[in-house]
This record gives structure tokens, C-alpha cells and sequence, in this order.
């Protein structure tokens, strides 16, 4: 079993119990077991994500429940559109509903927002990227989600990529001091025993905030610069003179990218924009399930 689906297992067995307590007073004390039919229907625009934890909800009250999604994740979906057809019975159907809805209302609207960002860079070869803010527990998740939109991840965690950022540099004294402080680490047992990987397997990336530190981490040999809360018109600046300083160098915009200025910002000519608000700050799609009979 993948971690994602440990992952999904565990959220999905925790959101019902946390929804449904001790039963669902309202359908235990007004209605009759019965056989009913339902669907799913988008009421607003999109791109979907979820499906799978949906399935799951539907699954786990009553594994009788019979789902079928006739939109995959990553399709486009738009207000109206029948996103599945469920056959099952009506104490459980509607005991699913709101968890279900929840995650593809969640995700959804991630791969939604995503696809957005996406949108305003086409023109260019600049890559949307997702960071660590993210919801406790839901990490894997919404980095899928980002995925399904067409972004790309960034790191998962904090153990598959060295990310010296500021406060890491001011507690070393320097650019200098704290890469090879890293590398020194990474070619010691300890870092064998702990990360179970080849250092070489190991991105190391730099923040920097002018260009000095960029002149500087890259005479320590750094490939990746993150260059946070620029402006546009800065970030040119610091592209040029990293290209000149080395072509194949990798650089990576953050800080402050909204959808009205992310087109300038990927315009700079950097490989990378991360965006927390991909994650953090994501509207919910809107999405109902109604009885057919």
C-alpha cells in the first residue's frame, strides 16, 4: 500500500468518525431503510480532484454503495455537470454525503485554483509550484490536488531536500558556512543511517534575498535559488546576472504571487514560482448530491 493511501485511509476513517458520532440522529429517527439512487452534481467551474477519499467515505459507512464518477481527477468539470451516479441505500447514502463533498469540495478547489495559475504562465516555460503550507494531515493530499490542476511539488516534507533559508543562514553566519556545513553532514553516517538515501539524491536550494547572497551561493556551487519577495523588476535583475554568473543555475520566484501578477513574475525568466496560496488559501468548489429516487 502507497503512503498516499495510508494517508487517505487514516483522513477518511477519522473525518466520518468525526462527523457521524454516535449516528446520524436526523435519518435514524425520520426514515425507513430503503434502496435509493442519488448523483453528484458540480455547481461551480473547475478542475476535480478528491475522488478517491469521496469513494472511500461512500465505501466505509456501507461498502454496498455503489459509486461511479464519471469525471476522473484533472478533468474540467463546469456548473450542471454530473460528476457521479451513486446507487445505494439511503441511511448510509446520506450519512456519506457531507464528508464525501467535503474532500472533493477541498481538493477540488485546489486543482481549481492551480489550474488558474497555470493558465497565466502558458506563455512561458516557468513551472507553478506548491509549498509546505498546507492543512495538518492533508498534506498528500493537496499536493495531488496541486498535480491534478497541472502544477508540480515541491518538497513533501522537510526530509527530501536541503532548503537553507534565512533563518537557517543567520544561525550559521553565512551562505557559505551553512552549504558546507550541509555537506559535510550529508557525506557522514548519520545522514546514511537517518535518510536512508545517496547524498547525490539530495537537491540543495538557497535563499537569497539580493544579489550578493545569489553571487554568493553560487560560488559555492548552489543549483537552486529561491529568490523570495522580489519584485518583477528585481527579479530580472537577479536572473541576468545569475545566467551570467552560471547558465544552467535554477531559480525559483516566491513571496507575495497573486494571479495579477504571477504572469510578470514567470516573465522574469525564472524556472520556478512557489505559491503558498495554492494551498492555504484555495476557494471551495461547490458540489451537491441530490435523490433521484
Amino acid at each position: 500500500m502507497t503512503e498516499l493511501s495510508q494517508n487517505i485511509i487514516a483522513l477518511v476513517k477519522h473525518a466520518v468518525e468525526e462527523d457521524i458520532g454516535k449516528g446520524d440522529l436526523t435519518s435514524l429517527g425520520c426514515l425507513e431503510p430503503n434502496r435509493m439512487k442519488a448523483k453528484i452534481v458540480a455547481k461551480s467551474e473547475g478542475v476535480l480532484s478528491g475522488t478517491k477519499p469521496a469513494l472511500l467515505v461512500f465505501d466505509q459507512i456501507d461498502s454496498a454503495n455503489k459509486v461511479h464518477f464519471l469525471k476522473n481527477d484533472g478533468n474540467v468539470f463546469t456548473r450542471g455537470d454530473l460528476i457521479a451516479e451513486i446507487d445505494g441505500f439511503n441511511l448510509s447514502l446520506l450519512a456519506s454525503e457531507r464528508t464525501a463533498l467535503n474532500f472533493l469540495g477541498r481538493l477540488s478547489g485546489i486543482a481549481s485554483l492551480t489550474a488558474n495559475f497555470v493558465h497565466r504562465v502558458k506563455h512561458t516555460q516557468c513551472t507553478i509550484l506548491d509549498t509546505r503550507k498546507t492543512t495538518p494531515g492533508y498534506r498528500l493530499l493537496e499536493k495531488e490536488a496541486v498535480v491534478h490542476g497541472g502544477g508540480c511539488n515541491h518538497r513533501r516534507g522537510l526530509d527530501d531536500m536541503v532548503l537553507i533559508k534565512d533563518n537557517h543562514i543567520s544561525s550559521a553566519g553565512s551562505i557559505r558556512s551553512a552549504v558546507e556545513h550541509i555537506r559535510h553532514y550529508m557525506s557522514t553516517p548519520d545522514f546514511t543511517l537517518q535518510f536512508e538515501t545517496d547524498p547525490k539524491n539530495i537537491l540543495i536550494e538557497v535563499e537569497v534575498k539580493n544579489e550578493n547572497e545569489l553571487t554568493e551561493a553560487i560560488d559555492c556551487g548552489v543549483m537552486r535559488l529561491l529568490l523570495d519577495n522580489q519584485s518583477p523588476k528585481s527579479l530580472k535583475r537577479m536572473v541576468e546576472r545569475a545566467r551570467s554568473l552560471n547558465s544552467e543555475v535554477k531559480l525559483e520566484a516566491s513571496g507575495n504571487v497573486n494571479l495579477d501578477n504571477v504572469a510578470d513574475v514567470a516573465e522574469s525568466g525564472v524556472d520556478f514560482i512557489s505559491i503558498g496560496a495554492l494551498t492555504h488559501s484555495a476557494p471551495t468548489s461547490d458540489f451537491s448530491m441530490l435523490v433521484i429516487e
